[in-house]
């Protein structure tokens, strides 16, 4: 089976983005990284996905809203994260 599609939405120097894609990282995992430091098509993306979201990071792993790097944390810590990258 094949790891889902992760999005992370970033902005330039957020140290929570920075944590949120270090865990990524540690687990081996692919994601594409959108910056929305500037605004844009991106960023109006983000929104649209999750209109309530106003900070960063946002990761959305396949069709499930994550939320930002303390809720992937938590995901971690509950023993939860592993089963959602595998699919």
């Amino acid at each position: 089976m094949s790891q889902p599609h992760i999005d992370i939405y970033t902005k330039f120097g957020c140290g929570f983005c920075y944590r949120a894609k270090a865990l990524l990282d540690k687990k081996g995992a692919t994601y594409a990284e959108h910056d929305i430091t500037m605004g844009g098509p991106k960023r109006d993306e983000m929104l649209d996905r999750a209109p309530a979201a106003r900070t960063v990071p946002q990761i959305f792993i396949g069709d499930t809203h994550v939320g930002g790097s303390d809720e992937l944390a938590e995901l971690e810590r509950a023993g939860k994260l592993d089963a959602l990258l595998e699919g």
